[in-house]
């Protein structure tokens, strides 16, 4: 939503405006609204108005706005729009499983408070002295609109909707309409599950004397298997998820816009906001339930990562290290050896988070490196021969660089002993890096030196000779 909101902003030369929408209490949960900041923040959506930038319609949050909701409230009962309610939960639950038993078609509410006194009301069963304010939604009551992305919508008939809880706090339905008005909001972009809720808010439009914004429902994201994507059981759904794991935001946001706006051209999936904002319309978004398929992130991610400077994703992988607490006991040297290894993987990275393990050979001291057994056993028998002729070999050079240190080898153990290049180096692989599979190995023992490469392939041969 904010991905779109801010879209059509930029493009109309409007206000992007975030408001905390707080009023239903017992649905708050700790931590979600410095959440929404952050998120916002690390995708390059900032808004222009909020509780965190103030404005001109200062506060932004709604829990702090309730004097203002009141006195509409009051209006709406005065001219017959709105009346009390004093039905308990208990006597609603009841009414429910009536009508459940019976198999009715009736959900709403029944009006029995309607027309009443408290007094009169209190003399019946089901009552509480607290009331809520219910809209008397008349039956004949305007159920199609224009929507800015689906065009003509016909929405169900709603029900006498709670605009005033017995807490004092507005319902969703009240808040936001007050508020659009008041903050002068033209463009209401939201999820397409509020469709059927589009019908009271007009109302409330009319009866108040407003002018009623444009609205524009977005289609709701899917999982694989297309249901509803659930914020309770996929991490994805908490969008920080992605930062954790080592998306760029960029990449990100063009995979959100991708979900459910067409690419700039056929084939052509990378695109910039800026491009996005120019060639904003909404009559282009696509609804027909767009599904969240973390395969074509990790390719757009993979593409964001390769477009990088060196440097530039060097700054990012370090920074994304430190806040993982990957780089714990890493000093000053080893981020350097980071650095200095960054275009050695750029090209086989898809996130962020990986980088430091594939480079965790360069970062441990040469006497902790540790040799992956299964890559040791699957060494040729003349492993160790092999290993003591590289060693004599790189002993010699004066210049360290990956091509000596290469041409070197290749001399000694591929032209000297008559060895393919892939078992040659195998043992010197293994040795300087642990493993059998790892970035390029001339350029790594480049970065760690010679002393340091020696040292580890003096070691390994000793491991050799204990097999």
């Amino acid at each position: 939503m904010a991905l779109f909101d801010k879209a059509w902003a930029r493009r109309t030369g409007g206000q992007f405006v975030l408001r905390i929408e707080d009023t239903d209490r017992n649905r708050l949960v700790e931590g979600s609204e410095q959440q929404i900041y952050d998120t916002l923040a690390w995708l390059g959506l900032d808004a222009d108005e909020s509780p965190l930038v103030g404005g001109p319609y200062a506060p932004y949050t709604q829990s702090e706005r309730l004097d203002t909701y009141r006195p509409f409230v009051d209006r709406l009962i005065e001219s017959g729009h709105a009346y009390r309610c004093w039905c308990s939960q208990e006597r609603l639950a009841q009414l429910r499983a009536e009508r459940a038993a019976a198999r009715s078609p009736e959900t709403g509410y029944d009006r029995l408070c309607l027309g009443m006194t408290e007094q009169e009301r209190a003399e019946l069963p089901g009552f509480t002295p607290t009331p809520v304010v219910r809209m008397l939604v008349p039956d004949d009551v305007e159920l199609t609109f224009d929507d800015l992305i689906r065009g003509q919508m016909h929405a169900p008939h709603p029900d006498d909707q709670v605009i005033l809880k017995a807490d004092g706090f507005p319902t969703y339905h009240l808040a936001v309409v007050v508020d659009d008005h008041l903050m002068g909001i033209d463009t209401v972009v939201r999820g397409e599950e509020w469709i059927s809720s589009t019908p009271k808010h007009l109302l409330l439009y009319h009866w108040l004397g407003w002018q009623a914004p444009r609205f524009a429902h977005m289609p709701l994201l899917r999982n694989t298997d297309k249901s509803k994507i659930s914020k309770r059981k996929n991490p994805a759904a908490r969008l920080l998820w992605f930062r954790e794991q080592g998306y760029l935001p960029e990449a990100l946001r063009n995979f959100l816009q991708l979900l459910a706006y067409p690419p700039v051209a056929e084939g052509q999936e990378v695109e910039s906001f800026e491009s996005f904002v120019e060639r904003f319309d909404w009559a282009n978004i696509s609804t027909g339930g767009p599904v969240f398929d973390v395969t074509k992130l990790d390719w757009l991610n993979r593409t964001y990562i390769r477009s990088l400077s060196v440097d530039d994703l060097a700054d990012r992988i370090i920074d994304h290290a430190r806040g993982a607490g990957q780089l714990d006991g890493v000093d000053e040297a080893g981020l350097e050896r980071i650095r200095a290894g960054v275009p050695l993987i750029q090209e086989r990275l898809t996130l962020l988070s990986e980088a430091v393990p594939k480079l965790r050979y360069l970062l441990v001291g040469d006497d902790e490196l540790e040799f992956d057994a299964d890559s040791v056993s699957k060494l040729k028998e003349d492993a160790p021969q092999v290993q003591a002729a590289a060693i004599e070999a790189l002993e010699g050079l004066d210049e360290f660089g990956a091509d000596a240190v290469q041409a070197a080898l290749r001399a000694s153990l591929c032209e000297g002993m008559g060895i393919k290049p892939k078992f040659a180096f195998a043992p010197v692989r293994v040795a300087v890096t642990g493993s059998r599979v790892s970035p390029p190995l001339f350029e790594s023992m480049e970065i760690l030196g010679k002393p340091s490469t020696l040292a580890r392939m003096r070691r390994f041969a000793e491991v050799l000779a204990a097999r």
